[in-house]
This record gives C-alpha cells, structure tokens and sequence, in this order.
C-alpha cells in the first residue's frame, strides 16, 4: 500500500513540476524575445528559442519519469531497468539542482527539491526484487560461518 501511495505521489508531483518549468521557460523565452536582450553579442532570437526547447525537454523527460512512476503504481511492480535507469537520472539531476537552489532561491526550493528526490528515491527502493529477495525464515536468525 505504501509503495503505491509513493509511486502515485511522485508521479503527481513529477506532472506538476514538470507544468511549472515549461510554464516558466515560456516566460523565460518570451522575456527574452520582448527585450532583445543579448548576452556577449549572442541572437536573442537563438536564445528564446533555446530556452523554449529547453523547457519543452526538461517538460518531457519528467513527464518520462512520471509515467514511469505512475505504471508502477499502477502495477505495483518494480519497474524496468529502462525505468529504473530513467529515475535515477531523474534523482540525480533533483539532487545536483536542490545544491543550486539552496544558493540562487532559498531554503524553501531545497526542500521541494528535497522531497522530489526523496519521492523518486523511495519509487525505486520500496519495491524490492523478487530474484534476490531471501528466503522465508525467521527474522534475526543468526547463520553459521564455519561448518
């Protein structure tokens, strides 16, 4: 039940950031584009254009990742190694700009970035592998090591 109540709620939470980032690289782009503003010289037409494309693909790789979480969920499986691989880049990416944001806006991104990546973390450790899960037995047995 708790792995499905995380992997919906990061799923949930992945849609929303990833409409607030294309909505603030539209912004982005078009402040940009009004101001013809330009930096060392570079096209500002270029630079809008790069910023819409940026946010369109930041937007796409979270709704990835969103769907991703959401089939999981939804499954409540593991997910593949695709999307496993998917997530962690995912967290990644959350971690190295939760450092940024403590610096360039305030303590109250971080902890959104925070709980993001926690959200993601927990989507791929919840969910254990049945392969390598260990045999039945009685909690805290204690194994020999020599025979």
């Amino acid at each position: 039940m708790l792995r499905r109540l995380v992997a919906g709620l990061a799923a949930i939470v992945l849609v929303a950031e990833a409409a607030v980032l294309v909505l603030v690289h539209l912004v982005l782009g078009r402040t940009t584009a009004n101001q013809s503003m330009s930096i060392a010289g570079s096209d500002p037409d270029v630079m809008s254009k790069a910023t819409y494309g940026l946010g369109a693909g930041m937007g796409a790789f979270l709704l990835l990742c969103a769907v991703f979480a959401a089939v999981a969920a939804v499954r409540d499986r593991r997910p593949g190694r695709f999307a496993r691989i998917v997530i962690v880049a995912a967290a990644v990416t959350h971690g190295v700009l939760g450092i940024l944001t403590v610096v360039l806006v305030g303590w109250a991104a971080f902890a959104a970035m925070m709980l993001i990546l926690c959200l993601l973390v927990l989507t791929l450790l919840l969910y254990e592998d049945r392969a390598q899960a260990p045999a039945a037995g009685p909690v805290g047995e204690l194994k020999p090591t020599n025979p």
